[in-house]
């Protein structure tokens, strides 16, 4: 809110992209902000990490989990209530309250943000959206989706 009262700012036009950690700050923003017309988030971080832990795939940028339950919970007799605090921050839980129209990019092959946990957050957006798959990729950079991404906050895709 604080960009779109700045005077050369359309609060109209404003838009948000990111990827990885990006494209979950993009949907969380997004969630809280509800003028922001047009997002573009790429395989976003912070999303369903209960399905990370299930999936065996707390590693990587989800390392912190399996660190967490080593040295404060090692028999795993708090991980529902874990899960339960973490939800506060899951972006899957705020995609509901999206009101921009949105494109999403994911590859499929992504195993440091896993598409199942992707596609808890865009399956919960109610906006208008649309999502560019990536059957080969994984967490890494999707061709030509930088250009789509430039075109789509043109109006032209």
């Amino acid at each position: 809110s604080i960009v779109m009262q700045m005077p050369y700012v359309d609060p109209e036009q404003v838009f948000a992209t990111g990827w990885s950690q990006g494209g979950g700050l993009t949907i969380a923003c997004a969630s809280l902000e509800p003028r922001i017309r047009k997002l573009a988030p790429v395989y976003p971080f912070l999303s369903d990490y209960r399905r990370v832990w299930e999936m065996d795939l707390a590693k990587d940028a989800y390392a912190e989990l399996r660190t967490y339950f080593r040295h404060f919970d090692p028999q795993h007799k708090r991980e529902d209530e874990i899960f339960t605090k973490l939800g506060y921050i899951d972006i899957q839980y705020l995609a509901e309250r999206i009101k921009g129209e949105v494109l999403m990019g994911t590859g499929l092959m992504d195993t440091i943000c896993p598409p199942s946990t992707q596609f808890a957050a865009y399956n919960k957006i109610t906006a208008p959206k649309r999502l560019e798959i990536y059957p080969d990729f994984g967490h890494e950079g999707l061709p030509g989706h930088h250009d789509k991404i430039f075109q789509y906050f043109l109006g032209n895709y």
